[in-house]
This record gives structure tokens, C-alpha cells and sequence, in this order.
């Protein structure tokens, strides 16, 4: 098929005579003059067809379309500052390429179970698609924040016999003659091993947690993006994420204006989201939340409601740091100024969106490690390369995992992680 122009191009083309194809959004007609909006994924474009203008046939074209049809159209591009894109389009040829019958999203309102049934049709409404370009903004700003860094891609495996985080959440299944094979919580441990041969990598893709939870922040299945750095200790982990978060933000709010206001998104609050980023102590943190009023004992991690009132205190993104070591993972660095604690952070989103960032820095020596392993009643002998690490060259190191879902559902200013991705997967949803 030959090459058509897209409505963003239309700017650029006033006064010519041009063709499209697009799906109609809706239409209206006043029995003399017609109006057709049309969508093709760029953007909006309203076609004006007077009766008295087109021929018989094009006009009863235009009679026929319903919402959802896909055409072709051809027509002159006019200027009109009260049109999306600042042009609309003067139709006098149409082909119908598909049909619409009773398409079942309309403009009235549907509930929530009856649009996620129908998700592969739903996302072809001005919200969902603005949701999704920010998601792409957030990717691609992802993936140029590491690459004007100098951060190396590695690819790790999605089938791992080794616990990344807790046993409780795995997704198992057998793997032919070896046994238990468990779809990945986490990249970290296998990036650790790629940290010591290229300094700074990252991975990137989906990861799977079979926890039991119907929150508005949990899926089960996400993407997540996971850095880890040679050298770098858990203040430097933390300043990463603080010029990372900002570099996110500052991205949609440049080149997703128009999504954002789609969302009605109040974009003064990621206005807000400038570095530094406060910092607090898991300890201060629980002493301040006990005060409040809070039902929080030292020692416990901190639940749904506690980030929430926590995040309250600043009007950005704030660290809390040096949890509970029985609160975390097993890898994370013991801290040698309190051992009851590890060396690690959460960072957590303003408006009530929670945890976006988990990070550590990693236990780099092996005894203490291997003690840890034992403690979580880990089997070791899936641990024995990551054990290596320790013994062959043992470095600091840190790294952390973002959740993009969570982080598009905050950039998004939307209420729930499942309109953050295209085809949400949770306990009680497989399809489509």
C-alpha cells in the first residue's frame, strides 16, 4: 500500500489535497452539512462535508459511518484554530475499508469490569491511548537516561532456579529434567554478575510476582528497570534515582503535554519533582508515623497507608532508608552501624502512589552472605554462582529496581496500575 500522511503531518500541509486512513471517533450531521472526526493514533481531525458540496455518492458514505469504522478520506486541508491540530479537513472523498456494527464502547459511561473485558477495544478511547504514549514517553526516557550515561544492556533470563526475592510470590514450573524452574521476580542477581565484567548495566523487561494482592499498586505481571553499578554505595544508589525520577518527569512533562492534558492531569505537582529529594530513616520514619497516630511497630515493613501519610510530609519524592533486615531481602548490605538493619531504600511517589524504587546496596562478602542464605532457608546450591562473586574479585556495588507501571500510573495521575499497561495481568484476569 502506498505511503498516506498521518493527522500530526496536516499542519504542514494547508491548502493541499490530500488522503488518509483513520477509524471515525464520531460523527454529527444537521441534514445539510456533516462532520466527521477521525482518529488515526497521532491525533484528531474533524472532516466538514456540506451536502451541497460533495456528490451523492460520498455524502451517502458519509451517512453510513458509525463509530469505529476505518476509512479512507480525501479532501483539502484547511486551517481552523478552533479545530484539533489547528486544521480540519474538507472531505469530497471517502471509502469505507471496514465496517462498525454496534461497536460496544459508546460514550456513556460503562463500569470497570465491562471496559476491561473488552481492554482490546477500550484502548482505542483519548484516554487510554494518552495513558499509553505517556508509557512510551516513560520507556524511551528510560532507556536514553542509560545510554547518555554509558550504562551497558544485559538481557537477563525470565526462567531462573534462583529466588530473587520471596519464595511465597514465585510463579512455578517444570523445567524437563532439572526440576523447578520459576519465572523471574528480578534481573538484580544475574546483573550483579554482569556489573563485575562492564562497571554500569541495566536490565529491562517483564517480571512476574504470584502475590495474592487486589491493591491498586500490584500486577502480576510488570516491567521493571534494573541498574546495577560497581563501586557505587547506597547514598550513590540513591542520588542514581534522584537524577533518574527527575530526568523521567522533566521528559513527559516536555513532550507529553498534550497527554497529560488529556488526563487533566494537574502537571504542577511533577512541576514539583526537583532534586533533592528528602531522605528519612526507617527508624525516624516509624517514631514520626507513631506519633501520628499510626499502628506501625519498628521492625515491621511499612504497609500501603504509612508510605502514603509519609509521602504527605513533602511535595516530592522522598527516600526512606536503612529498613529492618528481617523486612528485606536476603542480599542487601548489612549496615555496620545498626545490624539490625540493611543498607537499602524505598523511594516513594507523592500523591499517595507509594513505592516506585526499591534499592540496595548489595552484601558484597561472602560469608555473610552465605549465612543469609542459610537463614532464608534458600537452597544453596542454586546460589553457588552468585556465591562466586564474592569469591573472585568481591566489589561494592548497588542497584535498584523501577516499577514502570507504578510510575505511569503516577505521572498519569491515574487511580490503579492496571490502565499503566496495555493488558493488565492480576489474580482474577488472563484475558484478553
Amino acid at each position: 500500500m502506498e505511503d498516506v500522511l498521518r493527522i500530526r503531518d496536516l499542519p504542514n500541509r494547508v491548502g493541499e489535497r490530500v488522503s488518509l486512513r483513520a477509524w471515525v471517533a464520531r460523527t454529527r450531521s444537521s441534514g445539510k452539512i456533516a462532520f466527521v472526526v477521525l482518529r488515526d493514533g497521532t491525533g484528531y481531525l474533524q472532516c466538514v462535508v456540506p451536502k451541497n458540496e460533495v456528490d451523492e455518492v460520498v455524502w451517502e458514505g458519509v451517512k453510513e459511518l458509525t463509530q469505529e469504522t476505518s476509512v479512507s478520506v480525501t479532501g483539502e486541508v484547511r486551517a481552523d484554530p478552533r479545530s484539533p491540530g489547528g486544521v480540519e479537513l474538507g472531505l469530497t472523498g471517502i471509502e469505507i475499508i471496514g465496517g462498525s456494527v454496534d461497536f460496544p464502547i459508546t460514550p456513556k459511561e460503562h463500569g470497570t469490569s465491562f471496559l476491561f473485558e473488552r481492554r482490546h477495544l477500550w484502548l482505542r478511547s483519548s484516554r487510554q491511548a494518552a495513558i499509553m504514549k505517556v508509557r512510551h514517553e516513560v520507556v524511551q526516557a528510560i532507556r536514553d537516561f542509560f545510554h547518555e550515561r554509558d550504562f551497558y544492556l544485559v538481557d537477563t533470563p525470565l526462567l531462573t532456579a534462583a529466588i530473587g526475592e520471596e519464595a511465597t510470590t514465585l510463579f512455578e514450573t517444570d523445567y524437563f529434567d532439572l526440576g523447578k524452574a520459576y519465572l523471574a521476580q528480578t534481573g538484580q542477581l544475574y546483573l550483579e554478575a554482569a556489573a563485575a565484567a562492564l562497571g554500569k548495566v541495566y536490565c529491562f523487561g517483564p517480571t512476574f510476582r504470584a502475590e495474592k494482592s487486589k491493591t491498586r499498586r500490584h500486577l502480576t505481571e510488570f516491567w521493571m528497570v534494573e541498574p546495577e553499578v560497581a563501586w557505587y554505595d547506597s547514598d550513590a544508589n540513591m542520588d542514581l534515582q534522584q537524577d533518574f525520577v527527575c530526568y523521567i518527569v522533566e521528559r513527559c512533562l516536555e513532550r507529553r503535554k498534550p497527554e497529560l492534558e488529556t488526563l487533566e492531569r494537574d502537571t504542577t505537582r511533577l512541576e514539583a519533582v526537583q532534586a533533592p529529594f528528602p531522605r528519612i530513616s526507617y527508624s525516624d520514619a516509624v517514631a514520626k508515623l507513631q506519633a501520628e497516630g499510626q499502628n506501625i511497630e519498628w521492625g515491621k515493613d511499612l504497609g500501603a497507608e504509612d508510605e502514603t501519610m509519609i509521602a504527605t510530609w513533602h511535595d516530592r519524592p522522598v527516600f526512606v532508608y536503612n529498613y529492618p533486615k528481617e523486612a528485606k531481602a536476603f542480599y542487601m548490605k548489612r549496615n555496620p552501624d545498626d545490624p539490625r538493619t540493611v543498607l537499602c531504600n524505598d523511594c516513594l511517589a507523592p500523591e499517595g502512589y507509594g513505592e516506585i524504587i526499591g534499592g540496595s546496596q548489595r552484601e558484597d562478602d561472602h560469608d555473610i552472605l552465605l549465612s543469609r542464605i542459610r537463614e532464608e532457608g534458600l537452597p544453596e546450591d542454586a546460589y553457588g554462582w552468585y556465591l562466586d562473586l564474592r569469591k573472585y574479585g568481591t566489589f561494592v556495588h548497588s542497584g535498584f529496581g523501577l516499577g514502570v507501571e507504578r510510575t505511569v500510573a503516577w505521572v498519569c495521575g491515574i487511580p490503579h496500575v492496571r490502565e499503566a499497561i496495555a493488558f493488565p495481568r492480576q489474580m482474577h484476569r488472563l484475558r484478553p
